[in-house]
């Protein structure tokens, strides 16, 4: 998942007065516990949504997220995934549940696969989080762009941006009406909505929808990498910071771990007085989880942000799709999952 595809002016969320770093708002409130499924239902061919309360005699609430924010499912098969929190924001702060919503992918790790064959109303999930890579920011106008089940993140944005006022419209596109989520939700606002599955109307038109640069309007998209990359062609010629997407795998070109030119490297972990050789191929993670450090992770690919760390010296190989230029330029965190040291040394905050 990723933040900002070019350098963003404010990563405030709607309606806040004071900025918020971003890396500071993707670590969000880090629950972990065990949540319970109150309801679950089929709102798509191949996607259920499970609304999660707290368990019974829990005397906190879920903790409050802001629009954007995702948390980690961790299943008792030991894979952990990342899903969209897609249920409306409380004004209060108050969140008596969440609602999440899942696709099967036949062809994913067996995640989604496992919540679709296994988990009903009553079961239990533990869950970590929420965090948030895709803030919504303050703007007077919004076009929002969902492909398939990327509408999901877009969905509290959508419903915070009316009840601020703030001129917004919405492109939905999917394989086909009855693959896409959640329509009577959005059909509700009228035509600020349009709905476009490709089997009726083919790719979604971005030039009639998006028209030319617009410096008063936010892009937010997500969905598919195609859909994405196609967004981020489009708008590459309007002002910096207009457009913001969530990635569900790593972009197009992202550098691996490994490769005939990577050199071993040495990590030094300052908070726990190791130092570590952190062979090519090996990922950084890898290194200090067998060292017995435990550390946060999730998809290990560099999109969820799940294992970021503070770097307090050495210049990193940043090679995730999640940080921005300006953080990477910082030079100040990475995510371990994935990226490396550029000059061979590295001093982490672990």
């Amino acid at each position: 998942m990723t933040s900002p595809s070019t350098a963003a002016p404010d990563t405030r969320p709607l309606g806040t007065t004071e900025a918020a770093a971003p890396s500071a708002a993707r670590r969000g409130t880090e629950f972990e516990g065990t949540v319970t499924v109150v309801t679950r239902q089929t709102v798509a061919e191949g996607v259920v949504s499970l609304e999660l309360a707290p368990n019974s005699g829990e005397a906190e609430p879920l903790p409050p997220w802001q629009p954007g924010a995702h948390i980690d499912v961790v299943l008792p098969t030991g894979v952990t995934r990342q899903y969209s929190l897609c249920g409306p924001v409380d004004p209060a702060g108050n969140t008596a549940r969440w609602r999440i919503a899942v696709l099967r992918e036949p062809d994913g790790r067996g995640g989604s696969q496992w919540i679709h064959d296994h988990v009903e109303e009553g079961d239990e999930l533990r869950v970590r989080g929420p965090r948030n890579n895709f803030l919504l920011r303050p703007a007077t106008k919004y076009l929002f762009i969902g492909g398939g089940i990327g509408i999901t993140p877009l969905l509290p944005m959508i419903a915070e941006a009316e009840a601020a006022g703030a001129d917004w419209s919405l492109l939905y596109g999917g394989r086909t009406r009855a693959s896409m989520a959640f329509l009577p939700e959005l059909e509700s606002y009228g035509d600020r909505v349009s709905v476009r599955p490709q089997d009726q109307y083919g790719l979604l038109d971005l030039t009639g929808f998006l028209g030319d640069p617009d410096p008063s309007a936010l892009v937010y998209c997500c969905g598919p990498a195609g859909l994405i990359d196609a967004v981020e062609a489009y708008c590459a010629t309007w002002p910096a910071g207009s457009l913001n997407v969530e990635r569900f795998a790593a972009a197009a070109g992202q550098q691996p771990v490994g490769g005939e030119a990577e050199q071993p490297i040495e990590v030094e972990l300052r908070a726990s007085g190791m130092t570590l050789t952190v062979p090519p191929g090996l990922p950084v993670l890898k290194a200090v989880e067998q060292a017995g450090i435990p550390v946060l992770s999730s998809c290990e690919e560099g999109i969820c942000g799940s294992c970021e760390t503070a770097v307090l010296e050495g210049e990193v190989d940043h090679r995730d799709s999640l940080l921005t230029e300006d953080e990477r330029a910082a030079n100040d965190t990475m995510l371990i999952c994935v990226s490396r040291a550029r000059g061979g040394r590295l001093v982490l905050d672990l």
